[in-house]
This record gives structure tokens, C-alpha cells and sequence, in this order.
């Protein structure tokens, strides 16, 4: 983060800061999907995945899947690309930084939770080409731009697959989930953790709770990975595992019309997505005297007669 100083922007609270040995998690839910590859879509093993993913969903929130189909080289060329730009000069990335009017490019000053995160990411959307290169010094500051083309389009098939595993967990027809996505905000966000000078007292990234449909993680052998168990609150570190996804399953995803009744009325009240995911972005970009918005803050009171 080129050379920046620890100061009290990046401090979080004392409940809040890194426990100095973190447990590893257990019992995370690890699934194959290759009998969906492979079976081309056999009604048998498609059920059994399919059952695996809603019950990951609603004891975890999130899972693990290998045997995903997405090609590993496709996953080192973005990797590789990644690293070339986070390892240029300030100045260099600075040419591409992304601010209230221009959404997408390189980002160094993300606050979590009011609390500035020790991080850098660089935000492209998954449907068009990413942001025009910048020039500096008559070179082209980000590059290879075809190989994070490719691996936003293969995150986006993995992601539909998965929406589709998780309709028939709620025995919806595959394709139910797939309309509300036709005019989507999907984007990728390459996330680098430079070294910190306090880690006691900071984060990579503030506790969070994902407000889109899926989030689809890559994470390296570095790890670093913190999830709250919902058995007992508790932080737990998830160890990497080669050739995986970690996917969460975001506040987005809700009970939808079929699955309401008289005994099981509407959870949340009515908001528009566009409105809420603007208002969400545009509050990383400064620190709020109130916490930046929440699908939870929707949610209706729960009124006992």
C-alpha cells in the first residue's frame, strides 16, 4: 500500500481486532460438483448436489465446492495478472483509481464497518470489457485483460450452475432464480493484503455480511480467511484448499413468491436493489457516523399476537 503508516483510520475496536492464534474451522461443508460436469446433468446425482448446497446454505451460509469445472488455467492466468498490477508503483496503479464518478478501477482507502481496511482491490464489471487502460510513462498500467475476461466468464457460468442447485434445494424449477439476473450488477474484485505493520490491530478486510445473491472467493495458500460459526459466534480461520471455490450465499437470496403463505409471510419489506447497491458503494468511499446499509436493516418486526 505503498509504504503507508499504521494511523488511527485503520484501528479497529478492541472486540473487533485479531485474535493472536485463531482456531481452524471444522465441519465446513466441502462439495464436489464433478458429477454435474461429468453426468452432464444425470437427474440422481444432480438431486444428491443439489441437497448438499441447500443444506450448506442454511446451517452454513457458505461452502466449499471442488470439481467445479473451471480450468486451472484459467484460474493462474487471472492470478498472474493480479499480482503483475498490485506489484506496480503507486503512482502506476494511481493513474487507474476509481472515485465516486468512475466506480470501477483500483481502490486503496475501502472502509468496513466505518474502519479503513489494510487493503487494495481493483473492481471490474463481468458483462463488458474492464475500464480502459490508463497510460503512464507510455506504458499500459493493467494488462491482460483477456485473462480476467475469461475468468469473469467462467465465474459467471459456475455462478448460475450453483443458483440453479440451490432452486431445486427449494424444490423450484432449475431456472427460477435465473430471471432476476438478466440486467445484473455482477463484478470481480481482485483483493491484495499487503504486509501490515500492526496486524493486532487491523484487518485486511472489517467484518462483513455479503449483500448480493453469491459471492464466488478464490483464495490463495496464503489464506487469512475469517468466518463467524454460526453454532456459537465464534471466528474461525478456513484453510485454503487447492483447486476450490469458498462460496457464500449473500443476503440477496431470500424466500421468493412460491415459497410464502399464510404461515410464512414475507421476511423483509420491499427495496430497490439499484438505490441500495449504489448507496452501498458510495459509502466506501468515506466514513459514516451510522452503519453503511444493510439488507437486515429491511427486514420486518416480528409482531407476536
Amino acid at each position: 500500500m505503498g509504504g503507508l503508516t499504521m494511523d488511527q483510520a485503520f484501528v479497529q475496536a478492541p472486540e473487533h481486532r485479531p485474535k493472536p492464534t485463531m482456531t481452524e474451522a471444522t465441519g465446513i461443508p466441502l462439495i464436489d460438483l464433478s458429477p454435474l460436469i461429468a453426468d452432464g446433468g444425470d437427474a440422481a446425482a444432480v438431486d444428491a448436489l443439489a441437497a448438499e448446497v441447500g443444506a450448506a446454505s442454511r446451517d452454513w451460509g457458505f461452502f466449499v465446492v471442488v470439481g467445479h469445472g473451471v480450468p486451472a488455467e484459467t484460474v493462474a492466468s487471472a492470478t498472474a495478472a493480479q499480482r503483475a498490477f498490485f506489484a506496480l508503483p503507486p503512482e502506476r496503479k494511481a493513474a487507474v483509481r476509481r472515485s465516486e464518478a468512475e466506480p470501477l478501477g483500483y481502490y486503496e482507502s475501502e472502509h468496513t464497518k466505518n474502519v479503513r481496511d489494510w487493503k487494495e482491490v481493483f473492481d471490474l464489471v463481468s458483462r463488458e470489457p474492464p475500464p480502459p487502460a490508463a497510460v503512464a510513462d507510455g506504458e499500459l498500467v493493467f494488462q491482460n485483460k483477456e485473462a480476467l475476461e475469461e475468468y469473469a466468464k467462467a465465474m459467471e457460468e459456475l455462478a448460475f450452475k450453483l443458483l440453479e442447485l440451490i432452486s431445486r434445494s427449494l424444490k423450484l424449477r432449475p431456472d427460477r432464480l435465473h430471471g432476476f439476473f438478466k440486467d445484473q450488477t455482477t463484478f470481480i474484485r481482485l483483493n491484495h493484503y499487503p504486509p501490515c505493520p500492526s496486524p493486532d490491530l487491523a484487518l485486511g478486510v472489517g467484518r462483513h455480511k455479503d449483500g448480493g445473491a453469491l459471492t464466488i472467493l478464490y483464495q490463495d495458500d496464503v489464506g487469512g480467511l475469517d468466518v463467524r460459526r454460526r453454532s456459537d459466534g465464534e471466528w474461525v480461520r478456513v484453510r485454503p484448499v487447492p483447486d476450490s471455490f469458498i462460496i457464500n450465499v449473500g443476503d440477496l437470496i431470500q424466500p421468493v413468491e412460491e415459497l410464502m403463505s399464510e404461515d410464512d409471510p414475507p421476511r423483509y419489506n420491499p427495496y430497490n436493489w439499484g438505490e441500495f447497491f449504489s448507496t452501498r458503494k458510495n459509502s466506501n468511499f468515506k466514513k459514516l457516523n451510522v452503519e453503511n446499509i444493510q439488507i437486515a436493516h429491511f427486514k420486518k418486526s416480528l409482531v407476536l399476537a
